[in-house]
């Protein structure tokens, strides 16, 4: 009778054990690059989320000046300024604010963006004048650097002030510096860059 020395199943197990941990090594390292890749995929589609509603909400930019809660009118339908943590940095009122339940509501929305504890937020109320704000939805973690500039005339500003005459700024310019993503720089037209 023929059988296996026990040298060479000693042999065969150490080759199986090899092979064995040299799976689960490449096995493991597949799931760290897929994890980094998902992570940063994930982050990929919060920019671009954040992207389409910055755009969505300067395409659609009223004239409409709101009133706070205690009945006082806002400088413009438009305010710009550097942001600050926690502080409203664009405060605007926008069209276009989808009504499919009929409510009793006009279809022009205040819209603020801050920048709080490196998360980009935007914040809506119920109601154009007088409304409590809403809770912040949450569009970008990890932004380490928020810059903002307002174009007018040719001329780019870091802050944006009424105007006389209800002008708004013809296009804004954002440089977020997102962990993960590095320098990300977007400039969004208005309908005032039509004109």
């Amino acid at each position: 009778m023929k059988g296996f020395t026990l040298v060479e199943m000693l042999a065969a197990l150490f080759v199986f054990g090899l092979v064995s941990a040299a799976g689960a090594l490449v096995m493991g390292s597949t799931l760290d690059g897929q994890t980094a890749v998902r992570s940063r995929m994930d982050q990929l589609g919060a920019f671009q989320r954040t992207r389409i509603l910055l755009k969505a909400d300067l395409d659609q930019l009223s004239t409409r000046r709101t009133r706070d809660g205690t009945g006082v009118q806002a400088a413009g339908a438009f305010i710009g300024r550097q942001p600050a943590d926690g502080a409203p940095f664009m405060m605007l009122a926008r069209h276009g604010w989808e009504n499919p339940g009929a409510a009793q509501r006009p279809s022009v929305q205040r819209v603020d963006y801050r920048l709080s504890g490196g998360r980009l937020e935007r914040i809506t109320r119920a109601a154009l004048d007088g409304a409590p704000a809403g809770a912040p939805q949450v569009l970008l973690e990890g932004v380490d650097q928020l810059q903002v500039a307002y174009l007018h005339r040719g001329a780019w500003s870091p802050t944006w002030t009424a105007l006389p005459n209800a002008e708004l700024p013809q296009a804004v310019r954002i440089t977020f510096r997102v962990q993960g993503l590095g320098r990300l720089e977007q400039v969004l037209l208005t309908p005032e860059s039509l004109r």
